[in-house]
């Protein structure tokens, strides 16, 4: 696979293939009612499949509120810069529940299993090449620009929406069709994200 540097929260790791797999993290999970020991690819992966599905399903909801995409390209676009917004909102959930190491262990992997979900649809959609990359690239320019965001137990501040919707604004561009999608992705889905990402979290660490 590969060898890459993420940052989160002004914390900069390396991810070496394989090592998730030998990581434990003790949770109780509602899944099982029942505490037991869970390995980081089993609830890394469910993490990634929800953020996954729930950028998926925001970018969709662009187009049903009547905003409009030019091409597929465009909408993959919207749907990285929910992914990125989604792992920030993991890694500052991950504050007070578990150790640094098992913050950054859960976090890198969470991030690889979301490139494999961005690569697999991208070389359907685009064709073969190496799609990750590009996003890691994105993820480490956006990390450093939500670190300063606020973000407390009453969940992502304004500037932290804000920049959500002003990324995803840029994405959609300013033409009259789609001047107001700042507007749909702070007062709702953004928040709406949050919302549903943070409720299935918990649900793994309760």
């Amino acid at each position: 696979m590969f060898c890459a540097v993420h940052k989160l929260d002004s914390v900069v790791w390396h991810w070496v293939a394989g090592e998730e797999e030998k990581v434990a993290l003790r949770i109780k999970s509602h899944w099982w009612n029942a505490e037991q020991e869970r390995s980081v690819p089993e609830i890394t992966g469910a993490l990634a499949f929800i953020a996954w599905r729930l950028s998926v399903e925001k970018a969709v909801n662009l187009h049903c509120e009547r905003f409009v995409y030019t091409d597929d390209r465009q909408r993959m676009a919207v749907i990285q810069e929910y992914l990125v917004f989604l792992i920030q909102i993991a890694d500052r959930l991950c504050y007070g529940i578990m150790s640094e190491d098992d913050r950054r262990t859960l976090i890198t992997t969470v991030v690889t299993k979301v490139i494999e979900h961005l690569q697999d649809n991208s070389r359907d959609l685009f064709g073969g090449g190496d799609h990750g990359r590009p996003f890691i690239a994105l993820l480490n320019r956006r990390s450093d620009e939500y670190a300063p965001l606020h973000f407390d137990d009453e969940g992502p501040g304004y500037p932290f929406l804000r920049h959500l919707g002003y990324e995803i604004q840029c994405v959609m561009g300013q033409q009259e069709e789609n001047r107001w999608v700042i507007d749909q992705v702070m007062d709702k889905d953004g928040w709406e994200a949050y919302k549903q990402f943070t409720g299935a979290f918990r649900s793994l660490f309760e």
